[in-house]
């Protein structure tokens, strides 16, 4: 009889049935952030294979070699081609005269 009434009681404070879950998961959440905030600073110390650092290094791109690659290109002869609404047929968009592109299609 007097364990029914301490679960009674238990079960009616606000503190035990509230309070005592949100600490618990507030706390658990810090262990759990910090575990995963760990794995980023792990992937950082795992050292490459030199063969492929070497390969990485020999492939290196740079701002100025794809602009040399690019500056005797001339851009006259571009077309702005809009690409289609989703509820044109793609297919038939592309490469059609101007007054049909106008029209809705469904």
């Amino acid at each position: 009889m007097f364990a029914h009434a301490v679960m009674r009681a238990l079960r009616k404070n606000k503190t035990l049935r509230y309070g005592v879950p949100m600490l618990l998961l507030i706390v658990g959440g810090s262990f759990g952030l910090r575990e995963f905030s760990q794995i980023r600073y792990d992937a950082v110390k795992i050292k490459i294979d030199p063969e492929l650092e070497k390969k990485l290094k020999m492939n290196k791109v740079s701002l100025e070699s794809e602009y040399e690659k690019i500056k005797d290109s001339t851009f006259d002869d571009w077309k702005n081609i809009r690409g289609p609404r989703p509820w044109e047929d793609p297919d038939l968009l592309q490469g059609q005269n101007p007054e049909i592109r106008n029209t809705k299609t469904t």
